[in-house]
């Protein structure tokens, strides 16, 4: 048997005279619920950013080289702030995504200023034949500027869900 295939089909368990009590969806919770799926994306891609750095961490301390203190202590304060944004983010807590925005960009600010710092960049800018013995580094400093477009991304995404999820403001 063939079905009938009509393009204007009515919901079941209605005869198409309660349209006028249908309830539309508010733009902005379709803009809250797109806002906490794009920030759920940046949370996992600054966290494989982080992972990478904190790998190539390992490396050098299994070098027995000596570690930067404020590299352990920056790449520390992202892993918290990404796991309060997560809870920000599932809970739809304002003052969690606040934090996370505020301890993610000093997070990656530290990790900015231990680079500007080691003035590695600079060496093999001059010396290019140093890029063999300083790959740790290089790498280092890439996860670094990867993690600095991927926080600008996070804190305009994060600003937006903020707006959408306040209730809009009355006028007097």
């Amino acid at each position: 048997m063939q079905q009938r295939n009509s393009g204007n089909r009515r919901p079941t368990g209605t005869d198409g005279s309660d349209f006028s009590y249908r309830m539309v969806v508010d733009n902005r919770y379709t803009k809250v619920a797109k806002g906490k799926s794009t920030l759920s994306k940046v949370l996992v891609i600054q966290a494989v950013v982080l992972l990478v750095g904190v790998i190539d961490m390992f490396f050098t301390y299994l070098k027995k080289e000596p570690l930067e203190t404020s590299v352990v202590v920056s790449s520390s304060i992202t892993v918290i702030s990404i796991i309060v944004g997560e809870l920000g983010r599932k809970r739809s807590r304002v003052n969690f995504l606040k934090f996370y925005m505020f301890a993610s960009s000093m997070g990656i600010l530290g990790l900015i200023a231990s680079v500007i710092q080691s003035n590695i960049l600079l060496k093999i800018i001059h010396d290019p034949s140093n890029w063999a013995t300083e790959k740790d580094a290089l790498l280092r400093i890439a996860c670094v500027f990867i993690g600095l477009f991927v926080q600008i991304y996070s804190i305009t995404t994060t600003t937006s869900l903020i707006r959408n999820m306040s209730p809009p403001k009355r006028a007097s």
